[in-house]
């Protein structure tokens, strides 16, 4: 029986939570195997000086199965 463990992690991109999600998956993978899931707890952006959105960053839980 499989047994996964879950890992939080935050990423950022300054052009969308797609591309912010996309960098932390691939962040991730370089340093656990085995990745099956995530799911994003929570969404944030960071407002510059001028109003405007600077960076898109999310919070992720990665579920990924450990080895035997």
């Amino acid at each position: 029986m499989p047994v996964a463990r879950v890992t939080e992690i935050k990423s950022t991109s300054p052009q969308s939570f797609e591309a912010a999600i996309r960098e932390g998956l691939f962040r991730a993978h370089k340093t656990l195997e085995n990745i099956k899931s995530a799911w994003i707890q929570d969404q944030e952006i960071v407002v510059d000086e001028r109003g405007e959105i600077a960076e898109f960053r999310v919070l992720m839980k990665i579920t990924f199965l450990l080895h035997d």
